[in-house]
């Protein structure tokens, strides 16, 4: 299924869906079924970043503190790729999927324990567990989905797949508004309250938390099941014994569009990163808008990325993949550099409309680095989901740029010189040919 990568297979991806379906006609309900996966990754994600202001509320803990819940969630991300890598190269993507939705679900349910402790460290625990999970099932389903047909199509199949992960992630941001945030204990209650009475509201604002949670656990238990029970093997693991099984570290690091493919997605899930982190920030410090009216502007942003990622998934049809990433990537600096200059509502839109350019690179980027690895693809994956790392350190170096500075606004340069390297894969991709690579990393099949 995953084959050489010649000449001819660098052709817009509009000539091959002329041929064959998106998706092998056997394996549509298994697609259909890693559809739920990505949506409910989506909202167990995005409703983690509610946590950090939920947390530094009930456990009257400093900012550093209350971050150490996005810590324990890209840490278990880049910690759990590898060992997921190696689960898919034993025994398969099914079973990969399969292990980290039990285990996601393991940390979603630990949160019960974690209220009832009243123990922030606990949380942690139940957040890198559930996480950990997270990593395990990204790492599989990607690859699965990029092998579930034609590799001509497989980033547009890829996109179609991660669109549904943006329709999660605003139910998380949904959960997170709507059952969480209105109904705490505000600061203003606990000056007043006795100690038994602020343990009585921490226990109740804790509850709040593990609703959401306990619920998400529950529907991956579901999404277990479902898969569980039903065949989902592809060509390329049906013919795995004829691999080479040695040496994929080396076949890796020689492949120049995976290499650099690695670097594109750290600094692609960088500069998705920063734009979240400070579009609140952004509409408050430099349009004067007020706490409750700016975080609309970040509500707005991911419905732009939701909607402009199925419009991406049609262009996909109709454009060649690496084209389509380079001409998003200089819109997406151009809109960076909007934001530097044009200081009101221009600035503004031109942040939400970063989301749109973002839309399109993860799982283009993702497809584009693995196309022609073969069984690699397992290992090379693994690569790909590290590289979330990005997300984790450079908006430190956004915020180190803004508080230099003394300007919301310059910080968003930071944004903008990510997004010029994922154009510069693009480039990379669009004038250099993968022959030679491919005859030497991996087999036909």
């Amino acid at each position: 299924m995953i084959a050489v990568a010649t000449p001819a297979a660098v052709a817009p991806q509009g000539a091959e869906s002329a041929k064959a379906p998106l998706v092998d006609r056997r394996l549509r309900v298994p697609f259909f079924l890693l559809l739920l996966c990505f949506a409910a990754w989506g909202a167990a994600a995005n409703l983690t970043d509610v946590l950090v202001g939920v947390f530094r509320s009930i456990f009257d803990m400093s900012n550093f503190q209350a971050s150490l819940v996005q810590f324990a969630y890209y840490g278990a991300y880049f910690l759990l790729a590898l060992p997921a890598a190696f689960i898919n190269r034993r025994y398969g993507y099914k079973a990969g999927v399969l292990t980290g939705l039990g285990l996601a679900a393991v940390g979603g349910f630990l949160f019960v324990p974690a209220s009832q402790a009243l123990v922030y460290e606990f949380f942690l625990v139940s957040l890198f567990v559930l996480a950990a999970g997270l990593s395990i099932l990204e790492t599989s389903a990607n690859p699965f989905v990029i092998a579930m047909g034609s590799e001509r199509s497989a980033t547009q199949r890829l996109n179609l797949a991660q669109a549904f992960n943006p329709v999660g992630a605003n139910v998380g941001v949904l959960l997170g508004a709507v059952l969480i945030l209105p109904a705490l204990t505000s600061e203003a209650a606990k000056v007043i309250m006795t100690p038994d009475e602020i343990r009585a509201s921490q226990e109740q604002d804790l509850g709040l938390v593990l609703g959401p949670y306990v619920g998400i656990a529950a529907v991956l238990v579901l999404i277990w099941l479902l898969i569980a029970f039903r065949k989902m093997s592809v060509p390329v693991e049906e013919d795995a014994d004829a691999l080479p099984r040695k040496g994929v570290g080396r076949r890796l690091w020689r492949n120049r569009h995976y290499r650099f493919g690695v670097i594109a997605q750290f600094f692609n899930v960088a500069a998705q990163t920063c734009a979240w982190t400070f579009t609140i920030i952004y509409a408050q410090d430099v349009v004067g808008f007020e706490p409750h009216e700016a975080g609309w502007f970040l509500q707005a942003s991911l419905l732009v990325f939701l909607v402009a990622r199925f419009v991406m998934v049609y262009l996909l049809g109709i454009f060649r993949p690496a084209m389509l990433l380079l001409v998003m990537a200089v819109f997406g600096v151009v809109c960076c550099l909007v934001s530097v200059v044009a200081l009101n509502i221009v600035g503004l839109i031109a942040v939400v409309a970063i989301s749109a350019a973002l839309s399109l690179m993860f799982p283009t980027i993702y497809g584009v680095a693995l196309r022609g690895l073969g069984d690699d693809a397992k290992f090379g994956a693994a690569g790909l989901v590290m590289a979330i790392l990005g997300g984790a350190l450079l908006p430190m170096v956004q915020g180190a740029v803004m508080d230099a500075s003394g300007r919301t606004s310059l910080g968003f340069v930071v944004p903008a010189a990510c997004l010029a390297v994922v154009a510069a894969y693009a480039l990379f991709d669009l004038r250099t040919t993968r022959s030679e690579d491919a005859h030497q990393l991996a087999p036909a099949l």
